[in-house]
């Protein structure tokens, strides 16, 4: 089970990781964008799989590293998920009309948001999950007012979830349901 630590929030296998990024899905609003960092493999698309699954998503959720852009169609908020690793030029970025990507009520994940740099707009929230201890270590920021309310109620869900021994998204055991 996910516990906090003096760092951020350690994560003990790939569920953990999944279930934190449901409770991110329930924290954010309309017109966010979330900037994912962390090396090859620390569990940004795992993250991803969390948030979609906890708007409803039941499909394969995988890494859109060929095609840039993997699009979530919600009757609501869609959700665009952008993998920048095979970016080989942050211009590449322009023939994709990446303003239209951020122009509407969508939210918006970027992982590798650095390949993109000058190209994309300032996050509202920054998630970096690192390798720590055998496990990950996941902390997030905001960094616009949308951003700060929304890593506040991710906190709030977190610390209920941690006392209450009931995580966001899941039946009375405990176990993930999205």
């Amino acid at each position: 089970m996910y516990r906090m630590t003096a760092g951020g929030i350690f994560l003990e296998n790939e569920s953990d990781t999944e279930i934190l990024g449901g409770i991110m899905g329930e924290a954010v609003a309309e017109s966010t964008t979330i900037f994912l960092l962390g090396d090859l493999g620390a569990g940004k698309t795992t993250f991803t799989r969390g948030f979609l699954r906890s708007r409803g998503w039941q499909g394969v959720v995988k890494s859109p590293t060929y095609t840039l852009v993997e699009a979530y169609d919600f009757s609501e908020i869609p959700v665009w998920h952008f993998d920048l690793y095979r970016l080989q030029d942050p211009e590449e970025l322009e023939l994709l009309g990446i303003r239209d990507y951020f122009a509407d009520r969508s939210v918006r994940i970027v992982e590798w948001p650095e390949q993109g740099r000058g190209f994309l707009p300032q996050p509202d929230v920054i998630v970096r999950i690192s390798y720590y201890d055998g496990g990950r270590l996941l902390t997030a920021e905001g960094m616009t007012a949308r951003g700060a309310a929304a890593v506040t109620a991710f906190s709030n869900n977190i610390s209920a979830s941690i006392s209450g021994g009931r995580v966001p998204g899941s039946d009375s055991s405990g176990a993930a349901v999205y």
